[in-house]
């Protein structure tokens, strides 16, 4: 395929992605996240790694990248510069001998965790998409994750109660239940 439609079609990918989540920071309330969303992806470090290894929009350029490289710079210029993912808060805790470890994160960065993670279930898999997926792929990797223990069960309640009752009820309980106005931005 050519750098051209590797251009376009990596552009629609994101800009997809970036509505899907904007539509469900929109319904949690978390506005100017849902705009500010993934703003890293046009820097030239992601956007133009995205369009050499672009695949098609079915997965993540940043996988290919890692296979061809050993790494994905993309992928670690874009974990260290947006509080929704997880990676953006291991750190060592004050007792370094522990090894790296998750931080607390900020509810309303677990909340765009959470809209990105649905938006990319929907994005990635359109034919076959249904409420139990972002719960099934969370499941099967996460033994992987290192995330703290709050940030975890929150996320887990999320993934879950979309999975047994639909994002109208997920969304309600974000605006209703969850106190993440008070949660910081930094």
């Amino acid at each position: 395929m050519s750098l051209w439609k590797n251009f376009w079609g990596h552009l629609r990918t994101i800009l997809h992605h970036k509505k899907l989540v904007r539509r469900n920071c929109f319904r949690a309330g978390l506005y100017l996240q849902g705009i500010t969303h993934d703003w890293s992806k046009y820097t030239p470090v992601e956007f133009f790694n995205g369009v050499r290894y672009y695949q098609n929009g079915k997965k993540s350029p940043n996988k290919a990248e890692k296979t061809a490289k050993g790494y994905s710079s993309a992928w670690l210029h874009h974990k260290g510069r947006n509080r929704h993912h997880y990676e953006y808060w291991i750190d060592f805790p004050d007792n370094a001998d522990e090894g790296l470890t998750g931080m607390p994160m900020p509810v309303r960065y677990v909340i765009e965790m959470f809209c990105d993670r649905v938006a990319a279930s929907k994005n990635y898999n359109p034919d076959t998409y249904t409420d139990e997926f972002p719960l099934q792929y969370y499941e099967k990797w996460k033994s992987h994750y290192v995330l703290h223990p709050d940030a975890q069960a929150l996320l887990e309640k999320l993934l879950r109660m979309l999975a047994s009752q639909g994002e109208e009820a997920v969304f309600s309980y974000i605006r209703n239940e969850l106190d993440w106005k008070s949660s910081p931005r930094h």
